[in-house]
């Protein structure tokens, strides 16, 4: 476990040095939380629209592309005028920083501009509530949001007045650590300009590809920040967090990114495929933006160029055909769940490239073009392995036992891959 701590904190720029291990991105960004509210003494917390950052009360509080749909919350807004409407007044959610459907869409601006949304956040709690702030949280790129990179100067703009008003900076890198972006190893680092002082977060959290499918997260914070939480008196305990089993998984993965290069091939195999629709945009006509960096891109589909209307219908089917005819997994992002995100595991090569992007081509211009009336076409075409599954579990629930040909596969199981395939 120190071995890895050590190796952790090793690819983090000082003075992140204090690291926590846990099992998920849910558990990593509740922690993130819980030390910047031991920090601050307040819980006043600014998210970004569209955000995800896990499961727990905590998390979901700061998601709005969670709370914004559940009923388990009763949404308000913090002040009267305010745009957005959140689970507490501790709670303000601030606009994305998307320069393509935004209100902001010039990258040598959009940064400040977008940041005075953050400064706005900053100003209600301090002066008219005459508190602090606890955290502003954020991803380095926003892949439920609809892959959105944060333009340049917009984090350490956001950074420093979310510091003056006493809070910290947590990065959410769960979904776009080690060097998803080939730009950089961290995405809070990709939109770095030359020449100004990098941006260190306060608090950064890892996950998901930590462990390449072990249950395997982070938190990696300054000493000062752990300083304080420990004087809350109560230690942190984790019964599996950093177990033996994870934490060899773990090194086995810094190993393999380090020996075999993957940053640098999500950079240059992510720089080939994000070209190759960048090249389809100019055929397709339903292709309205393409965006992202290394192998976290996003495909924004409109039905119109010039109004940017959603295609989300179309997204859907293009989503759903892409799986069932040619064995693609892509998944639906963004406000109006028109953006096909492309997230492939960081082997992905210029021959998977070329087959994505030649299936995505035939797909468009075969397959959508051949259905008459995309409005009346299911949301989510359920494939037959979905309907299969789904058959099961009401057998199953109608019998109160499990099958006798799938004994490990219980109701609730059934249930998790009927959502995974419905998803």
């Amino acid at each position: 476990m120190s071995v890895l701590a050590k190796r952790l904190a090793g690819l983090l720029p000082d003075p992140l040095q204090v690291v926590y291990f846990c099992n998920s991105g849910s558990e990593a960004n509740d922690m993130a939380l819980r030390l910047a509210r031991a920090y601050s003494g307040t819980q006043n917390t600014i998210c970004v629209e569209g955000a995800y950052h896990g499961h727990t009360i905590a998390c979901l509080e700061v998601s709005p592309y969670k709370y914004q749909h559940s009923k388990e919350f009763t949404l308000a807004s913090p002040k009267k005028g305010c745009e957005f409407k959140t689970p507490g007044k501790h709670i303000w959610q601030v606009p994305c920083p998307n320069t393509y459907r935004g209100p902001y869409q010039d990258m040598e601006t959009a940064g400040k501009q977008y940041a005075k949304s953050v400064e706005e956040a900053c100003d209600y709690f301090t002066k008219e509530r005459k508190e602090r702030v606890a955290a502003w949280i954020v991803e380095g790129g926003s892949s439920v949001g609809g892959v959105i990179l944060p333009p340049p100067e917009y984090l350490s703009r956001c950074a420093q007045v979310v510091r003056n008003a006493g809070g910290l900076y947590i990065a959410d890198e769960v979904q776009t650590g080690f060097g998803r972006l080939g730009s950089s190893y961290w995405a809070f680092q990709h939109s770095h300009v030359p020449g100004q002082a990098e941006v260190v977060p306060d608090i950064v959290t890892v996950g998901k590809p930590f462990g390449n499918g072990m249950p395997l997260a982070a938190v990696v914070t300054t000493p000062k920040i752990a300083q304080q939480f420990c004087k809350m008196g109560v230690e942190y305990f984790n019964t599996f967090g950093g177990n033996p089993v994870c934490t060899a998984a773990g090194l086995a993965v810094l190993d393999v990114i380090a020996s075999e290069g993957l940053q640098k091939k999500a950079r240059v195999v992510g720089g080939y495929l994000k070209q190759a629709f960048l090249d389809l945009a100019d055929e397709l006509d339903i292709v309205g933006d393409v965006r992202g960096s290394g192998f976290l891109l996003g495909i924004e589909l409109v039905q119109n160029r010039d109004t940017k209307e959603p295609a989300t219908n179309e997204t859907s089917f293009l989503c759903t055909i892409l799986k069932e005819k040619y064995a693609i997994l892509t998944s639906i992002d963004g406000t109006f769940d028109n953006v096909l995100t492309v997230k492939p595991p960081m082997v992905f090569s210029e021959t998977d490239a070329d087959y994505l992007t030649k299936s995505f081509r035939q797909a468009v211009l075969e397959d959508l073009a051949a259905v008459e009336d995309i409005a009346k076409c299911p949301e989510r075409q359920p494939s037959p392995h979905f309907q299969q599954k789904q058959q099961m579990l009401l057998q199953l629930s109608a019998q109160g036992s499990t099958s006798a040909s799938e004994p490990s596969e219980t109701p609730a199981v059934l249930a998790a891959l009927m959502v995974r395939c419905q998803r």
